[in-house]
């Protein structure tokens, strides 16, 4: 008969024990194992890390809404160093739009422009599916050229704002994350990628102005301009929609 020391008894039943607490109370689990590391940092070391890792790469995929000045929109942009394009929908009607460096156009189909206030529907036909300059000088240049610049709408999004706090282990399309709030939410909240590089995921803006997702961040691809047949300079400040 072999003799065991009372001493591996001890240990043998001890790390039984624990063994079997774990599996009870599912505290074996890390939720931080194999991750990046980033929820064991504060939440402001998060947001700090988060905001590099957005700016670090040149291309995005930003989905959801926004509410500004009392109106919501509906977005569908990606984003890159040189413009964006992509749809945007507001009170039921949906236009697209492409920036290329400073040049952005509208793309909407006849339907828009006779319900822009103020058009000429005479002109909706000549507009209708065309991708329209908007000029610098319009109003809409500074409204819409805001949704296509990938670093002017990143530095305002990502603040969260009041005390910052981390809110647990989440989970955005797969991707597991840890999740910073503001003032406990009402500054919004942050879903920050566990997996590779803590790029942000998803965004829920405080005071109700807008839940976002972001994704494909470095997948490259590139804006260029219409062709010459597709576009039409207006030559004047466009209708108000």
């Amino acid at each position: 008969m072999t003799t065991i020391a009372p001493g591996r008894t001890r240990r043998a039943a001890a790390t039984t024990a624990v063994c079997a607490l774990a599996v009870l109370t599912g505290c074996s689990e890390n939720p931080d194992a194999g991750t990046n590391g980033v929820g064991k940092l504060s939440a402001a070391v998060i947001q700090s890390k988060t905001r590099a890792a957005a700016t670090s790469v040149e291309t995005v995929r930003m989905a959801g809404t926004v509410v500004t000045s009392g109106r919501t929109y509906q977005l569908d942009m990606r984003l890159n160093k040189d413009g964006g394009t992509g749809s945007v929908t507001s009170k039921g009607s949906t236009f697209q739009l492409l920036r290329v460096g400073e040049t952005l156009y509208l793309q909407a189909d006849a339907d828009f422009w006779n319900h822009a206030d103020g058009s000429d529907t005479s002109a909706a036909g000549t507009l209708g599916g065309k991708y329209v300059k908007v000029p610098q000088g319009d109003p809409a240049y500074k409204k819409f050229s805001g949704f296509t610049d990938k670093d002017l709408l990143l530095s305002g999004l990502l603040t969260l704002h009041g005390p910052l706090s981390t809110a647990g282990h989440h989970e955005q399309s797969g991707t597991r994350t840890i999740r910073i709030t503001g003032d406990g939410g009402s500054g919004g909240t942050l879903d920050v990628s566990l997996d590779g590089k803590p790029y942000p995921l998803r965004l829920e803006r405080g005071g109700g102005a807008g839940t976002l997702t972001f994704s494909d961040w470095g997948k490259d691809f590139s804006v260029s301009e219409p062709e010459k047949g597709e576009t039409v300079d207006y030559g004047r400040q466009l209708p108000t929609s």
